[in-house]
């Protein structure tokens, strides 16, 4: 059903401001208006949830049967992020990672922002938004960004550009399609390697390029956006975790915008959680690079880093 001028104004406001969850209450469309919706655009999401302290994980089940995950982490009473999946599994097959054990399709715009509308309805709006949950968001490129339209339009959920951050295992082509968006979103890379030996055994996709390929149009983007890049770099006991390891990283990020974000490993797949976290930051930040720390979030309900999908 296509909508337009004021009434789209209207049906916008209703639904990401109002966050109405049925079309009967939507009393200032037209009875007939809201027949139709009801028929073409349904508001219910199935879902189930499941807590853990400051984190809620929820399952949805698609009108397709498919499941995704998706995440709500309450950092404070006045910042909140969601965590959404872009893709049913991802194909990338990242051996830490269960999400990558199986691929099923690309979520629709529709799909992605339901994840949003899901804790704006019924926990509390999100003040960020981070695409770190199932799939590569470079793998769905056009509804990846078009989603993004929507969370940050002034008329839907208004959410800053720079408040809306996509995570990619380094697609290549789809950093230097970014690089030229017209937009203040986040760009961020797992890497979880300092060399390419290494990456290749944890993640397949590196095969077709090397570290330094991908730092090339990473300098790319950092030259024309002069926007900072982070790079996610997931400890792992005994793969990734070693003071080589940090010398090796440190030697990659010279570049003054380039920052590294350290994350606890939460056990999954045979790989177990690294004990040198602080070693390593501190390596790090002597080398002067700007280094973080994820606060760790939902590892309980299978809701950290590289559980999605862990158990559905």
């Amino acid at each position: 059903m296509k909508i337009e001028g004021y009434r789209l104004k209207q049906v916008q406001r209703l639904l990401y401001k109002d966050l109405i969850d049925d079309w009967d209450k939507a009393t200032v469309l037209p009875l007939e208006m809201r027949e139709e919706l009801k028929e073409s655009s349904p508001l219910k999401i199935d879902y189930k949830i499941f807590e853990d302290g400051n984190t809620k994980k929820a399952v949805i089940n698609l009108k397709d049967g498919s499941k995704i995950e998706t995440v709500l982490m309450e950092h404070d009473s006045k910042r909140a992020t969601v965590c959404v999946s872009c893709q049913v599994g991802c194909p990338l097959g990242c051996i830490f990672c269960a999400t990558g054990k199986s691929f099923k399709r690309n979520l629709e715009i529709d799909e992605i922002i339901q994840q949003v509308l899901l804790f704006s309805r019924y926990y509390r709006k999100p003040t960020n938004i981070v695409f770190m949950g199932m799939g590569e968001p470079f793998l769905n490129y056009e509804n990846v960004m078009e989603s993004i339209k929507i969370l940050n339009d002034s008329n839907c959920f208004n959410i800053g550009a720079r408040k809306i951050s996509i995570s990619t295992a380094g697609v290549i082509d789809g950093i230097k399609k970014f690089t030229n968006e017209d937009n203040q979103v986040n760009l961020s890379i797992s890497l979880h390697a300092p060399n390419d030996e290494l990456r290749r055994k944890l993640m397949p996709i590196s095969k077709g390029y090397t570290i330094k390929d991908l730092l090339e149009v990473v300098d790319d983007y950092i030259l024309k956006t002069k926007r900072r890049v982070m790079f996610e770099y997931l400890l792992i006991k005994n793969i990734n975790d070693s003071m080589d390891h940090a010398k090796e990283l440190s030697q990659l990020m010279r570049k003054p915008l380039c920052m590294v974000n350290l994350i606890p490993y939460n056990s999954t797949s045979g790989f177990k959680k690294s004990p040198n976290v602080k070693q390593f930051k501190d390596y790090l930040e002597k080398k002067g690079i700007f280094t973080t720390q994820r606060y760790e979030f939902g590892h309980k309900i299978d809701a950290a880093c590289g559980q999605l999908a862990n158990r559905i």
